[in-house]
């Protein structure tokens, strides 16, 4: 961000081989550690739909309003640069005083003092991190979830490229069928902040994970560029590393039924593997990254989460289930944004969580247990009578069979009132069928405007 605005305000000249080494020169000197980052990923990761917050209500109100926190607790300053960063913004930004949460209050008075010895108290400038010395080469295993498409997993090979970066081949298999191959590179800044770009096909994909150095593992978010609200999270580790689960799919299977299941992981080829009480288990293929099974569920077979294990070490949970009491549609609010021409649509993905009921028997209750991740049909209508006066529905856009919520495009519509936009309120709804049931679910989805300005951190 620091180097962009230097190319955009001050006409300073960089390649894209510069910009790259400057951006790993200030990580190392300027970076913070990835556990400093806690809290505040989901702004690196761009995960759609995540809540924004601060330490307060009072640094949310002066810090939070124009951008998100994140933005400001992912950065380490001094005393002296906070209150730099003050007066940059009024120089920058001359009307900030009079807007919301700003004009009713001394803005730049409370910014200056209170705001400034705050800041500096939770985010100091203290030193950055030891760079990562840990070698990424090699072949690494890894699994997630795509939301609205399902789970996956794959390989990655990681093999040494020009300078510091990494080239880097992946290929991925999805629950559903599809795969995808994946090729491009890497490099890996601060002390584990892995960054990737991949092209698969059309795609072009990005991977924002962070290293743990405690036990070797990079998990974050991939995401297709454009689309950054499509994507999924994911974890890798060593293919050589010792037995581990990472992965069960699907996640659950119901009482008296049975069920193909996908366990990945490492060092899976041998030791003995076992679902659970009442939940037998017929290996199909077994290797030391993957093991297939037809599973079984009994009639006597224990309601709620079993632990799965292989051998010694590996663990891995599967919940067993004997009816969907509720289903929550995730995210429970959403954005989708109107576009076209220049600026891209910007999608919705909604998935199906199913939920059992607990002991008290009462869906909805914090005692419910989650099964998971669930097909459903889905619908999309007003979510309130004003909606339905503007027949938000009819123009904001459609959503398809796996929940995947397309607006229409921009710009003023003589058929709305007024001539408005396609913007809307709408009601998204998940209808989860199980056995002779039909358990529904709903959530919001804002259908706003373009995003003109799309800082790298929001």
């Amino acid at each position: 961000m620091t180097l962009l605005r230097m190319r955009r305000n001050h006409a300073v000249e960089l390649n894209d081989q510069e910009r790259l080494d400057l951006v790993a020169f200030l990580s190392e000197k300027q970076g913070i550690s990835v556990a400093e980052t806690a809290g505040y990923r989901y702004a690196l990761e761009r995960e759609p739909a995540s809540i924004d917050d601060a330490p307060d209500a009072a640094l949310m109100e002066m810090c939070g309003r124009c951008h998100s926190f994140a933005r400001v607790a992912l950065q380490r300053r001094s005393k002296d640069d906070w209150l730099k960063l003050v007066h940059f913004h009024l120089a920058t930004w001359a009307t900030t005083e009079y807007q919301a949460l700003g004009r009713d209050r001394d803005w730049f008075g409370i910014a200056t003092t209170t705001v400034t010895d705050r800041l500096a108290e939770l985010y100091p400038l203290g030193q950055a991190p030891a760079p990562v010395t840990s070698d990424f080469t090699g072949e690494w295993v890894f699994a997630g979830r795509q939301p609205g498409v399902g789970d996956f997993w794959g390989r990655m090979n990681v093999s040494a490229g020009s300078g510091s970066r990494y080239d880097v081949k992946t290929t991925m298999e999805f629950a559903n069928g599809d795969s995808m191959q994946q090729a491009g590179s890497s490099r890996v800044y601060a002390d584990g902040e892995w960054r990737a770009t991949l092209k698969g096909g059309s795609q072009s994909i990005r991977q924002v994970l962070a290293f743990s150095s405690a036990d070797g593992s990079m998990a974050g978010r991939w995401y297709i560029k454009g689309q950054d609200n499509l994507g999924g999270r994911m974890k890798a580790v060593k293919a050589s590393a010792p037995t581990s689960i990472q992965a069960i799919s699907p996640g659950y299977i119901k009482r008296n039924a049975g069920q193909r299941v996908t366990i990945i992981g490492t060092g899976l080829d041998r030791g003995a593997i076992d679902f659970g009480s009442g939940v037998s288990v017929d290996v199909v293929s077994r290797g030391r990254n993957k093991i297939v099974a037809d599973a079984q569920a009994a009639g006597s077979a224990e309601i709620g989460p079993h632990s799965v294990t292989v051998g010694s070490s590996g663990r891995g949970n599967l919940v067993v289930y004997d009816r969907v009491d509720a289903v929550k549609v995730t995210p429970q609010v959403e954005i989708a944004r109107i576009g076209g021409g220049p600026i891209e649509k910007l999608t919705a993905q909604f998935d199906a969580v199913g939920y059992m009921a607990g002991a008290d028997g009462k869906p909805g209750t914090e005692d419910d247990i989650k099964i998971g991740v669930m097909p459903a049909d889905w619908k999309a209508d007003n979510f309130d009578e004003y909606a339905a006066a503007l027949k938000d529905a009819e123009f904001a856009g459609s959503i398809d069979g796996r929940g995947l919520f397309t607006p229409n495009l921009g710009g003023p519509n003589p058929k709305r009132v007024m001539t408005a936009n396609n913007a809307g309120n709408i009601k998204v709804t998940a209808s989860v069928t199980d056995g002779s049931n039909r358990v529904d679910g709903s959530a919001q989805l804002y259908v706003t405007v373009q995003r003109f300005i799309d800082a790298q951190i929001r």
